[in-house]
């Protein structure tokens, strides 16, 4: 329902107010199409059934533009005081005190947090709501990040990346990053904490790089990269974060980010901005990666098998 100014949207037991629905978030252009806030909102109600089980009990950074993408960009980590009290938090350690992030437990919170023009969910790789707490992730990311917009060299680096995680026992899927790259996402038994799970990432890297060093690197700093591409496991720290799936991206054409079956990376029409708004649903309605096993695995015996590859 609209008001001039303003819409509400049905979400569950609560309703939602989307103010200025008309607004340009994303302004059209030379092969970009034109999206405004309404447009926003539309697309995170309709992918919210696909979105919040990558998102529940995850503390968030969120990314936020209410000028529209042309506009300045606000990283937000604490809650503001005016946020709904049903808006679920998530009170965590820093450096010196705490922070208070969102958390996005259900539609009406997504939808709020469109009204906030927030168009990037960057997500915990722990849960507040598991027993290990945010000090144990469930999950471990390796990014991979050309060195230019090639992406049939992240799809050739995602394949060496998936049979040396194979070899360790460790079911990977990937995922479009909305921007350049690829994302491969191991789930974890939540029992290893930040220190160890991005110790074996770093180790894993290593490994690959150290197999193919004309190709790949692990080296941080972008000028001893040359032109391979960065396998980056730097998000595998406490209170880093990694772009949710499904989530918008503040580029041209508003690009999503989206989990893919394996079988997608032989596409040679792919690249990572391959979905956006207007098609994201249709790839998350064909669950890319209901062949990954829910259950976590331990990294216990993964480090054994990768000691033995290593020695």
């Amino acid at each position: 329902m609209s008001d001039g100014d303003a819409r509400t949207i049905r979400a569950g037991r609560r309703t939602v107010r989307i103010q200025r629905p008309g607004k340009v978030l994303f302004p059209g252009g030379p092969g970009a199409t034109e999206y405004t806030k309404s447009d926003v909102a539309d697309y995170y109600r309709s992918v919210a059934p696909h979105m919040l089980p990558h998102l529940r009990g995850r503390p968030l950074m969120l990314e936020r533009y209410p000028d529209g993408v042309d506009g300045q960009r606000f990283m937000q980590k604490n809650v503001p005081d005016h946020y709904p009290d049903w808006i679920t938090r998530a009170e965590v350690a820093k450096e010196g005190g705490t922070v208070t992030h969102a958390v996005c437990d259900d539609t009406a919170t997504l939808l709020y947090l469109a009204d906030q023009a927030c168009l990037t969910l960057h997500r915990w790789l722990s849960r507040t709501d598991r027993s290990g707490g945010v000090d144990h992730p469930d999950q471990l990311v390796f990014d991979l990040d050309p060195p230019g917009d090639d992406f049939p060299r992240v799809c050739e680096a995602a394949v060496r990346l998936r049979e040396l995680l194979d070899a360790l026992e460790l079911p990977a899927a990937p995922m479009t990053t909305g921007s350049r790259g690829l994302h491969l996402v191991v789930r974890l038994d939540g029992r290893s904490d930040f220190d160890e799970v991005r110790r074996f990432a770093r180790d894993v890297a290593e490994l690959l790089a150290s197999r193919h060093p004309d190709r790949l690197t692990t080296a941080a700093r972008k000028e001893d990269r040359g032109d391979r591409l960065y396998l980056d496991v730097q998000r595998n720290a406490y209170a880093q974060t990694a772009v949710a799936p499904y989530t918008v991206r503040a580029r041209p054409g508003a690009p999503v980010a989206v989990p893919l079956a394996w079988e997608q990376l032989d596409d040679p029409g792919l690249d990572a901005r391959r979905w956006t708004l207007a098609d994201a649903v249709d790839q998350a309605r064909s669950d890319p990666w209901a062949g990954l096993p829910s259950r976590g695995r331990a990294l216990g015996p993964a480090r054994r098998r990768l000691a033995d590859l290593r020695s």
